[in-house]
């Protein structure tokens, strides 16, 4: 007999890598309990995300950006609606294969980098490949030096994360979030910590990626980076205040 409910699933996914789709929120609510007070940090949101867009997400303090961003990396779980990344449901995944599929699928970048300080930079880039096991041993660093290279800091691997500048440890953090080759790539207010020249090379960085193929989602209050987005949605009380496409957008 067929499964109706697992046809319709196949289907889905089917739509969505013909379709270039590769985020999808469908009225997707989050609500936190506390004091016994409700709060609707998000409202009903659907979204769809492009592949090789690099999206920029902004809003006020309190307006959902950070409960959007741990819902589609699976670091929290919707109260309703759904998350399809790559056609996969990811509300729908235990931990065990929410960790599994995290570490193929979505890089992360910090606003402080999130480099471990006892490690040397290659050693920082080599770990998610370690983790997830998703290279043979023998090519690991020879992977991390590649992507240091294109990052621009080759001469750094070997140094502690603390005698680095903040550009170079978000270079390196960049790096790090590339080693599994995660289609989704999602940096959570990444030049928040940087002077405005450094800011505007990482984000050059972030919007080559794009070009080359990533999906790049970005959470910023800068309006000075407009120009590296394909497309800007705009939060506001938990829900979608706008959803715009660039003009242009730069990727250098």
């Amino acid at each position: 007999m067929l499964d109706l409910q697992t046809h319709d699933k196949e289907i889905h996914v089917a739509e969505q890598v013909t379709t270039g789709r590769l985020v999808e929120c469908r009225g997707v609510s989050r609500v936190y309990e506390a004091g016994g007070e409700r709060f609707h940090a998000l409202r009903a949101v659907s979204l769809e995300i492009a592949r090789s867009e690099c999206v920029a997400v902004m809003g006020r303090s309190g307006s959902g950006k950070t409960t959007l961003i741990n819902l589609l990396t699976g670091i929290d779980s919707p109260t309703a609606g759904e998350i399809l990344v790559q056609g996969r449901a990811v509300h729908g995944m235990t931990q065990e294969e929410l960790a599994v599929w995290r570490g193929s699928t979505v890089g992360v970048v910090f606003q402080f980098f999130q480099l471990l300080p006892t490690l040397s930079v290659v050693e920082n880039v080599m770990l998610p490949m370690d983790f997830c096991d998703a290279f043979p041993r023998a090519m690991r660093h020879g992977r991390a030096m590649a992507l240091l290279e294109r990052l621009g800091i080759p001469e750094q691997a070997h140094k502690r994360p603390a005698d680095l500048s903040g550009g170079q440890q978000q270079r390196a953090a960049i790096a790090r979030a590339l080693a599994n080759d995660p289609p989704l790539l999602v940096a959570d207010e990444p030049t928040g910590n940087l002077d405005s020249s450094t800011a505007h090379a990482v984000m050059g960085l972030l919007a080559s990626l794009a070009v080359d193929g990533k999906t790049v989602l970005t959470v910023t209050h800068d309006r000075e980076m407009d120009r590296y987005f394909t497309r800007t949605v705009a939060l506001q009380d938990g829900g979608v205040f706008s959803d715009t496409a660039a003009v242009t957008a730069l990727a250098s």
